[in-house]
Order: C-alpha cells, then structure tokens, then sequence
C-alpha cells in the first residue's frame, strides 16, 4: 500500500499515522527511538505491507504490470491500490477525500520533529502537491509511476506501466476489491490487539 492507504489505515490516531507514514524511511532499530505510539504505526505499517505482498489477489495484479517493471511490480501496485481506495464510493465520495487529505496533513504537521530526514524532505511536496487527493486522478497516478521508476534502479520514467494499468484497469480494480476489505480488517485487528 502507498500514502493513501497508510493514512487511511490510520483511522485518525496522530501517533499511529504519523508511525504508519515514515516506517519505510526508518530501519532496524531505529523504531524503537519513537515513542510508542509511533512505534505502533511504523509496525502497522510493516504488517500491512507483509499481508499485501502475501496476498493472493496483490500477486494476480502484480503480473499484469511485471511485462514492464519486473520486480518493481509491487511499488506499482502499491500506487494502484491508493487510487482505488481515493475512488472507492463505498468510503468516501470526492469531497470527503478532500477533507480526510487536508485532516492527515494537519495531523501530520505538529510532528515534524519525528520526521527522518528524507520524509521530513518529501512532506512539503506531498503537501503542496495534494498527492493523498491526486491518488483519484489518472494524471496523478501516471505522475506516482513516474516517480516510482525514478527511484528504481534500472526503470526509465519512459515504461509501459502506465499503459498497461490503463489496459488492465477493470481487473486491477477487481483485485483492489478483494484485498482491501480484508486489509482494513487486518489493521482494526492489530490496533484493537496492541
């Protein structure tokens, strides 16, 4: 799951969010220099992310894009699953994504001194930019792809993932539809358990 998802998966708790934001830039142990409550989302967020690469329909999507990012399938997907929770009807309509996005970067903000360094670099683009909102846009998504495949190792911005997420569009969704329900639960479990 990327950004949106993360958030979302939050449910409003400012530690957890904040946790659930930044564990991909904290590694090791190093988690253990937060406080708790964000120690708590930085492991939601490390569980979150084992049970979507595990799970069956994750993988089934994953081959649709592998023809153009091999093994970098899973960060696109990633982004993938974000716009279709930003255009799921079932949880939020246009409007209140706006408002959940704009909530998320004011709970956001009053933590910046637990920031890492690259995050603490990236929160004023994603800000400014309203990359949580954009999720809903294709013109964001083919922005995120890009972004992704700056930052792996061998892609060129100029691949095919794009295309292909556009070909594949229904049965991406169709994937998003089977996982992330049983994703929510997932995080309402170990939250509820912790």
């Amino acid at each position: 799951m990327n950004y949106l998802a993360h958030a979302y998966l939050s449910f409003h708790d400012p530690q957890v969010l904040v946790g659930n934001m930044i564990s991909d830039f904290v590694k090791g142990k190093k988690q253990y220099d937060y406080p708790e409550g964000i120690q708590k989302g930085i492991k939601l967020h490390r569980m979150i992310d084992l049970f979507t690469d595990q799970h069956g329909a994750t993988k089934r999507a994953k081959e649709l894009l592998k023809p153009a990012v091999g093994p970098y399938a899973g960060a696109f997907i990633d982004v993938v699953y974000d716009h279709f929770l930003a255009t799921d009807p079932d949880i939020h309509d246009a409007d209140t994504w706006m408002e959940f996005s704009a909530t998320t970067y004011r709970l956001l903000e009053p933590q910046m001194h637990h920031f890492p360094e690259k995050f603490a670099r990236m929160f004023p683009y994603m800000k400014t930019q309203n990359w949580l909102y954009n999720y809903r846009f294709n013109w964001g998504i083919e922005r995120s792809f890009e972004g992704v495949a700056r930052r792996a190792s061998y892609l060129s911005p100029e691949n095919d993932a794009f295309q292909l997420f556009e070909l594949h569009y229904d049965q991406l969704k169709a994937s998003y539809s089977q996982f992330f329900p049983e994703v929510k639960k997932l995080a309402l479990d170990l939250l509820h358990d912790q």
